[in-house]
């Protein structure tokens, strides 16, 4: 497996898991709805549905942007390299190393680290359409990019 390869399972392996965690906070949200009776307390009964209705709703947004960031995962061919920064790319500067994919963080393959990062991140913008040899400055750093795979 190369590395582009591993930065991707790694990025589908964290929004299964945000998915699993939110797919499960909605059933136990609908579990807490089906299974509370009324009770004698009349309105204490109502805001903890309310409140119940409000976390699903709230699961249910997270659950929407969780498939947003899925269809942009699947945006990414793993198999090309261009010469320029794109979705997709790792890119090797003489600061730190980027994958343009999600945001997801830091992460390690073959003892390097990268930082996954969203193409609508302030530092992914700056790389986008860059090549080789460029320089980017951001947060009063300069640094080059050595290498676009």
């Amino acid at each position: 497996m190369n590395i582009k390869e591993a930065l991707y399972q790694q990025c589908e392996i964290f929004v299964d898991n945000r998915f699993r965690t939110v797919e499960n906070t909605i059933k136990d949200i609908q579990k807490s709805l089906t299974t509370e009776t009324k009770s004698t307390a009349g309105d204490k009964h109502e805001t903890g549905r309310a409140m119940l209705q409000l976390e699903r709703e709230k699961a249910g947004k997270q659950l929407a942007e969780i498939q947003k960031i899925k269809a942009v995962l699947s945006k990414i061919d793993i198999s090309k390299s261009l010469n320029t920064v794109s979705l997709g790319s790792i890119i090797y500067t003489s600061h730190l190393n980027y994958f343009i994919a999600i945001s997801v963080g830091e992460l390690k393959v073959e003892n390097k680290t990268f930082y996954a990062i969203s193409a609508s991140t302030p530092i992914a913008q700056l790389l986008l359409g860059k090549t080789v040899g460029d320089t980017i400055s951001f947060r009063n750093q300069e640094f080059s990019i050595e290498n676009i795979v």
